[in-house]
């Protein structure tokens, strides 16, 4: 448990704002880290609630304003319940999860307060949340969560309004399909010991972009890639419908078939030209 605050118990010295009190639970994780060090630089007061501090859940859930689940997506929905026990009609909850229809519901269900969905599409290693995107998926009481609102775009994020499944349905190929790509280009890369600085030396710009993807992806933590692409079936499917286009495309190239190739890919130029 770690009880942080700012000097100022109404209002802070740089933004003259209204200082609040937030409980991040997950707070110890890189995105909570992120949130929680942007926050208390605002001068807001945060705690944070980890696994080993359910005892004092009462105490750190009961006296807040704001509530944030950070936590990997295996465990959002089981967090939402257990924390809704605590939680006074009063109280603002929120996830900032890359799934959202399920805590969504989760929240709503379980919590009679203010409920708020957001995704950082970010990950944790940015400085701030400057030019950063962060989808929004309204919920309850939404004026409750105005200042927070406020803050993200005072410090220069953007705000994109979305339903939870909407959001849902686009993030199978935003995230979990380009997830399996990557993945599978670097134990392609890995598995063919390549001298990656050797090929970086004589490449072109947009095989260097790749590999510094690539790079910042194995420099995640294995359990949330694997998470986001086996969160939901919806995204199971998609990485298999992925997966059995590659075969397709792959058969054709072993088979040499020149014409079918230049077809698929004329096929494909229409849908891109509409961009």
């Amino acid at each position: 448990m770690v009880l942080q605050s700012s000097l100022n118990p109404e209002f802070t010295s740089k933004t003259h704002v209204k200082c609040r009190q937030i409980t991040i639970i997950g707070g110890h994780g890189r995105m909570g880290r992120l949130f929680r060090e942007q926050l208390l630089e605002a001068g807001h007061k945060v705690n944070i609630l980890e696994q080993e501090d359910w005892e004092y859940a009462g105490q750190l859930l009961s006296n807040t304003e704001l509530v944030l689940v950070s936590v990997p997506i295996k465990y959002t929905v089981d967090v939402i319940k257990r924390a809704a026990k605590y939680l006074s009609p009063h109280i603002a909850l929120c996830d900032i999860t890359s799934i959202k229809t399920q805590p969504y519901q989760a929240m709503l269900a379980h919590h009679s307060g203010p409920v708020m969905g957001l995704h950082p599409m970010f990950g944790p290693s940015v400085q701030s949340f400057c030019s950063q995107k962060v989808v929004v998926c309204p919920g309850r009481n939404h004026e409750a969560f105005q200042w927070l609102l406020n803050f993200l775009e005072s410090q220069g994020a953007e705000l994109i309004t979305c339903s939870p499944e909407e959001h849902d349905r686009l993030m199978v190929y935003i995230q979990a399909t380009q997830h399996f790509c990557r993945l599978s280009l670097g134990v392609f890369l890995a598995q063919a010991d390549i001298d990656i600085e050797q090929s970086l030396s004589i490449s072109s710009p947009s095989y260097r972009q790749e590999i510094e993807i690539l790079k910042r992806l194995f420099r995640q933590n294995p359990q949330l890639c694997v998470d986001i692409m086996l969160a939901t079936e919806e995204r199971c499917q998609a990485i298999k419908s992925l997966a059995n286009t590659y075969n397709r495309l792959a058969k054709l190239v072993a088979k040499k078939d020149r014409e079918a190739l230049i077809k698929e890919f004329e096929n494909t130029q229409w849908f891109f030209q509409q961009i």
